[in-house]
């Protein structure tokens, strides 16, 4: 293994040949086929591919003009699909949907929105125990295992209370002074989901 082969591994992609509106079409059409977008997220791969300076940006806002109009690209149906699969498949809580989509470039106003109307019915203890199954956590046996098993809660976007309920069916003593998982919530920052 040479000195230079490590130095490509990490090494940024290198800029394609400049396409034109009817490629970049074709290229961002291909893309949304493949898996949903956000606004930003698309512009990010198409600025890859589009001329730079100000011709490119107008090829791109002609693209994405022309997918908006053809409801092939919508901010507001990325945000409430996406949340779905988040909240049904890997069972994460609200907070953690809501990192994530602030990292896809959404409007708060539109996470807000959507947020308040996916969870709204949403018995939070009740998902946060179906993210523990599914990711088959047990029991912790001591105190190290038990604030293991506490951040992990938090880093899946489940609050306090919702924690210490898990926490409490499992007949785990906690203290709940002094612990307050739901100040995070606030921050810009993204959260993990490893242990």
């Amino acid at each position: 293994m040479g000195e230079g082969s490590l130095s490509m591994a990490f090494a940024r992609p290198k800029r394609r040949e400049p396409v034109g509106e009817a490629e970049l079409f074709e290229y961002a059409v291909a893309t949304l086929a493949r898996r949903m977008r956000s606004e930003r997220d698309l512009r990010r791969l198409m600025r890859l591919r589009a001329e730079e300076g100000e011709a490119g940006e107008q090829a791109m806002d002609g693209v994405v003009r022309r997918l908006q109009e053809l409801n092939y690209l919508s901010d507001t149906r990325f945000a409430a699909d996406y949340t779905r699969l988040r909240k049904e498949n890997e069972k994460f809580g609200k907070r953690r949907v809501q990192q994530d989509l602030m990292q896809k470039g959404l409007s708060k106003e539109l996470i807000a929105t959507t947020l308040t109307t996916a969870y709204e019915s949403v018995d939070e203890a009740a998902l946060a125990r179906a993210y523990c199954a599914r990711k088959r956590m047990k029991q912790p046996v001591d105190q190290k295992e038990t604030a293991r098993t506490m951040n992990r809660l938090m880093r899946a976007g489940f609050s306090s209370t919702a924690i210490f309920k898990v926490l409490r069916a499992w007949g785990v003593e906690v203290e709940e002074s002094g612990a307050d998982s739901d100040s995070y919530a606030e921050r810009d920052e993204p959260v993990g989901d490893e242990c």
